[in-house]
């Protein structure tokens, strides 16, 4: 009769959906760490008819922003259908035990079948897998008289023998009785020796990591280790090395899609620089007298990029495939050992087996190039019209758009901040009078004279800025602000209490925080001295962050989705977002500024 499934086992609770209230089928685990099935939690998701903006772990209620992508628990799926057969053939055997079967008579079990002991210890190790970011651990529990030295073993071991006559364990240690697959033996010719007590080694020091003999366990080297008999902990190492293995070919496949996902990206990059490389060569060939010195630099951009992408590639490759080989490497190894039947050697070599190699994360690796966009081939049509006065520019006109492509490109930061986006109007009671706003408070400009206006106390009187309406002392916010082709600006934040009257000395220190553009090339953030900036891309759009919490203030040229400037600081109180359009020189800083909607980013 195959062992039933004593109380001390997992119970049936511990691999239950709480959903379905069945046992696990497909298991998969959200990002709170618990677990369901896999139809059953997308089933309960799929309740409203998809139309939900926020998804919930249905114990513990945690909200995720966006639906999470689940994946089969493959290690929890393997326990869970052991758990499944082990249940199945203990009712078979159960019911087919007819009367003769004595309930308080010690189990035997067959030859070949793991001992109940052994299997009790084994489901609670895999218990600990079903615990989000448990380490797995092979120390035994102190309070296992099995897993005592003899010193250590009490008048419970006696207690615990007295009642449980289902452990088919012999009483630890008696060098008269050695143990098997199918229980005790009287004989250990089998074994190897012990070296010093040609003994059988029919033990296993965990403390030491090494076989020993009865005669080993009684010396004072080994009084008070750990010591269980080593074919126990063969079996218990074995699990685990299948365990292991699991999540080894887990490895193995996520690398191999990469490989094959770089490849295919590889294959895309080299047809796009072909296709774009003979769309050249056609548009210039039309005015091949002209255009010769421009098609070389435009031709060896193509060829760069190409080069930059496959260069990239190649590298990527190389060390997936290293890693890939490292991998199949330690796969081969741990099969070879798993079919061993030395567990001498088993256990010599487990510990190096059994931990997984330190791997990278590939999940964020891509390669990709500008040259699939086809933007210089659509550029080269554009410009065709006006070649004759644009030819120099050309192959400067080229890289910008590529520039422009790669930097179009969704970024994650961007994605965040734009989610605080705050509505941001003008306050006229604060504008200098040379300033003219919009009705709808979204614009200024400087005019040519001062407007009649109140002299209130609110009014910037020499500085011609102006503050927003709007006032913040927590949270997050976010605005964007047009600044088209104007020569002069500034844009950030200022103290509610500011000074603004007379000459105003604009710094962090007397409440200003705000970044400034003088003659279309020189970016400065207005600390004492400013701090000059080196900005790549003139920024049409200019996206200003303000973490009132965190003390944070950050400036982002939008097109490019680039981060300019960021300052740390402190705001001791309310906050108002700050604008200058700078006098007008005359017309040629004439353009309003323009606060923007932020535009909604899937």
């Amino acid at each position: 009769m195959t062992m039933a499934l004593p109380a001390a086992f997992l119970s049936e609770d511990q691999f239950t959906c709480s959903i379905c209230l069945e046992v696990f089928n497909n298991p998969v685990s959200t990002p709170c760490g618990h677990s369901f099935c896999q139809a059953c939690i997308s089933s309960y998701w799929n309740g409203d008819g998809g139309a939900a903006k926020s998804y919930q772990c249905p114990l513990c209620k945690e909200t995720f922003r966006k639906r999470p992508e689940l994946h089969i628990n493959r290690t929890l799926k393997e326990i869970t259908e052991q758990f499944k057969q082990m249940s199945s053939a203990d009712v078979r055997h159960d019911g087919g035990a007819g009367k003769n079967s004595n309930s308080h008579s010690p189990l035997i079990p067959r030859q070949g079948e793991m001992p109940e002991s052994i299997f009790t210890e084994l489901k609670s190790r895999f218990q600990q897998l079903q615990t989000p970011g448990s380490p797995r651990t092979t120390q035994p529990r102190p309070t296992d008289p099995q897993l005592q030295c003899p010193n250590q073993v009490t008048a419970s071991v006696a207690f615990q023998n007295q009642t449980s006559e289902q452990d088919d364990l012999p009483p630890p240690y008696l060098p008269s009785r050695r143990y098997t697959l199918s229980g005790p033996s009287e004989s250990s010719s089998n074994l190897p020796l012990c070296p010093i007590h040609l003994r059988g080694l029919e033990y296993f020091c965990r403390t030491d990591n090494i076989c020993v003999c009865s005669s080993c366990v009684e010396t004072a080297e080994h009084r008070g280790h750990s010591v269980i008999p080593a074919k126990r902990e063969w079996h218990i190492k074995k699990s685990q090395l299948g365990i292991t293995e699991v999540e080894m070919k887990d490895l193995i496949c996520e690398r191999e899609r990469k490989v094959e996902e770089i490849k295919n990206s590889l294959q895309q990059i080299q047809a796009a620089a072909e296709r774009e490389t003979d769309g050249a060569v056609c548009v210039f060939s039309k005015l091949i007298s002209t255009v010769e010195h421009c098609q070389a630099e435009v031709l060896e951009m193509i060829e760069m990029n190409r080069r930059v992408a496959e260069q990239r590639a190649q590298s990527v490759l190389r060390e997936l495939e290293e890693e890939l080989a490292e991998l199949k490497k330690r796969s081969a190894e741990m099969n070879q050992l798993a079919v061993s039947e030395d567990y001498v050697l088993f256990l010599k070599t487990f510990p190096a087996l059994s931990i997984l190699p330190q791997a990278k994360d590939w999940s964020g690796v891509f390669v990709s190039s500008e040259l699939t966009s086809g933007m210089i081939l659509r550029t080269l049509n554009q410009v065709m019209e006006h070649l004759q006065g644009e030819m120099q520019k050309l192959p400067e006109v080229c890289q910008r758009s590529l520039l422009d492509q790669s930097v179009a490109r969704p970024n994650p930061k961007i994605r965040r901040i734009q989610e605080y986006a705050a509505d941001i109007t003008l306050d006229p009671y604060t504008s200098h009078p040379r300033l003219i706003i919009s009705v709808d408070g979204k614009q200024v400009h400087c005019g040519e004279r001062h407007q009649q206006v109140p002299d209130n106390p609110e009014r910037f009187d020499r500085v011609v800025c102006v503050l927003a309406r709007q006032g913040f002392s927590i949270g997050q916010h976010y605005w964007e602000v047009e600044v088209g082709e104007k020569t002069d600006w500034d844009l950030g934040i200022a103290s509610h209490s500011v000074n603004r009257k007379g000459k105003i000395n604009v710094s962090p220190a007397h409440g200003y925080w705000f970044l400034s553009l003088r003659d279309g090339t020189d970016y400065t953030f207005r600390t004492e001295p400013s701090t000059k900036l080196t900005v790549n891309l003139r920024p049409s759009r200019i996206g200003i962050f303000v973490d009132c919490d965190k003390g944070l203030v950050s400036f982002y040229n939008v097109e490019a989705r680039a981060l300019i400037y960021t300052f740390t600081a402190s705001f001791p109180q309310t906050i108002r977002p700050f604008f200058s359009p700078c006098t007008n020189k005359s017309g040629r800083n004439g353009a309003p500024l323009i606060i923007c909607p932020v535009p909604v980013t899937e």
